[in-house]
């Protein structure tokens, strides 16, 4: 192997790698060739009392710096994250199993995005005063104290700035664990943060799976956990934070809709579902795996659909050629061959894809289901894979209804150019975060989360402030105070 994905050590803290290695082994498996490019450590309770209290103890400093200068090193961390894109690319395809061509494109530059906006916005957090009479009132806004982040093994990298940067901006600190199946980026993100000029132990990376992550969101130091991850998932958190009254941010995920009307733009309303359904092999939190297609246009829209997957390379993630890459792990693709096999079972008519190829590496074709009722499982279930399930419908109070029968509420798409159909529709869809004549766009400005069981809070923008700070509230009197005895 050319790369060296083998981390300095397991974990990032207090401003230096740290080891233990008495902590359990994961090995980290190269999802296009199933081969071992590292190892890390768990974290044990050890590492994870020096993670925490390295923290509370560069927090308190912290939250005393002036939101200029927590903005400078913020936007300096941004500018050190673009230079190096192309290093950070690479690893977190040998990470993931992405596509260079996607990660060049999609995950570094994301994260600098969220640095570089969170660094403009820190000046910006200031109260206001409210004048009452003769009397009058301000507000502060403080930081929370220690925030957890907890990751998904989708977009490592974007991730952990995503989580990162509006609790720095906002005085906080933060750990961050890792996906325990992509453990490596998110330790360049914190070295980078730290060569930017961030005190150490306000960013630490520690390792693990569900026990780590446990420790950390039980843990009464802990002000604040983000999670992103399956409603599962959410569920054990968010009831685990929740004992402590912790402030939570959930960003979970979906099954989302995708309407494409009978007036739609068809060479781009088929862009817009192979974005939402194949990008990253399909394994993208807010993909709109319900393709709700008018019946008039859905014979034309399968052709079209099945021309353009033939252009679907899939192989050696890190060839410039190849745009499509495997899943992350075994497990993954032997859940979704399963889907896949019951969506033949329930009678959905297989257009295209369906196999698993054969060689190294955990592959699953492109694949598209035709004729998909609302009662089967590919249309109830989150697959989190390369599997679309296209449903007919006839009219828009029908697709509405239908697209709105689910405990999630992610994302949503339209496409139509009827712009006051568009808007119409949208309105009366269940979710948080939507598409016109688009899909998956993500822009760290606008603020993204769910609704339903989908989530909890958002990510971004400048609502993502309020979730990782606190407003308090001071009256004062000018004159005497007045009581009843």
């Amino acid at each position: 192997m050319a790369y060296d994905t083998q981390p300095t050590a397991s974990h990032f803290i207090d401003g230096a790698y740290v080891e233990d290695s008495a902590g359990e082994k994961i090995e980290v498996i190269h999802p296009a060739t199933g081969a071992v490019i590292a190892r890390v450590h768990a974290a044990t309770p050890a590492v994870i009392e020096q993670a925490v209290t390295s923290a509370l103890r560069a927090q308190a400093e912290w939250a005393r710096v002036p939101g200029t200068e927590r903005g400078r090193i913020l936007r300096r961390a941004a500018d050190l994250m673009r230079e190096r894109n192309r290093d950070l690319s690479v690893l977190e395809t040998w990470d993931t199993g992405k596509p260079l061509q996607e990660t060049l494109v999609a995950d570094a530059t994301s994260g600098a995005d969220a640095l570089e906006y969170f660094g403009g916005l820190a000046a910006s957090l200031t109260g206001e005063h409210v004048q009452l009479g003769e009397n009058w009132g301000y507000t502060v806004r403080e930081p929370l104290g220690l925030c957890v982040g907890i990751g998904a093994w989708n977009y490592p990298t974007q991730i952990a700035c995503w989580k990162g940067a509006p609790a720095l901006a906002c005085g906080n600190a933060m750990i961050f664990k890792p996906s325990e199946v992509t453990p490596l980026c998110a330790l360049k993100v914190a070295e980078i943060l730290h060569e930017a000029g961030l005190p150490a132990g306000l960013y630490n990376v520690v390792q693990g799976a569900g026990a780590v992550g446990g420790a950390l969101v039980t843990d009464p130091r802990v002000e604040k956990v983000s999670l992103t991850g399956s409603v599962p998932t959410g569920r054990r958190v968010y009831a685990a934070a929740a004992e402590g009254i912790k402030h939570v941010t959930m960003e979970l995920g979906g099954k989302s809709p995708l309407l494409v009307f009978d007036d739609a733009d068809v060479e781009n309303a088929v862009g817009g579902a192979i974005l939402g359904n194949f990008y990253s092999s399909g394994q993208v939190c807010s993909n709109g795996t319900r393709v709700f297609v008018q019946t008039g246009i859905k014979e034309r829209f399968l052709t079209r659909l099945a021309e353009r997957l033939k252009g679907a390379i899939l192989g050696d993630p890190m060839d410039g050629a190849t745009n499509f890459g495997p899943l992350v792990s075994q497990a993954q693709r032997e859940k979704v061959m399963g889907y896949i096999a019951e969506g033949r079972a329930e009678g959905a008519r297989l257009v295209t894809g369906g196999a698993a190829p054969d060689g190294p590496g955990f592959f699953v074709e492109p694949t598209v289901f035709a004729d998909v009722t609302d009662s089967m499982t590919i249309a109830q279930e989150e697959i989190f894979g390369p599997v679309m399930a296209v449903l007919d419908f006839e009219t828009e109070d029908e697709v509405i209804a239908r697209a709105n029968a689910t405990d999630f509420g992610l994302s949503a798409g339209v496409f139509t150019t009827d712009f006051a159909r568009a808007h119409r529709v949208i309105r009366q869809l269940q979710a948080g975060s939507c598409f016109i004549n688009s899909y998956n766009d993500a822009p760290v400005e606008l603020p993204f989360g769910g609704s339903k069981r989908s989530g909890v809070g958002r990510e971004n923008a400048r609502a993502a402030i309020e979730h990782y700070s606190q407003l308090k509230s001071v009256y004062v009197r000018m004159g005497d105070v007045e009581a009843p005895f």
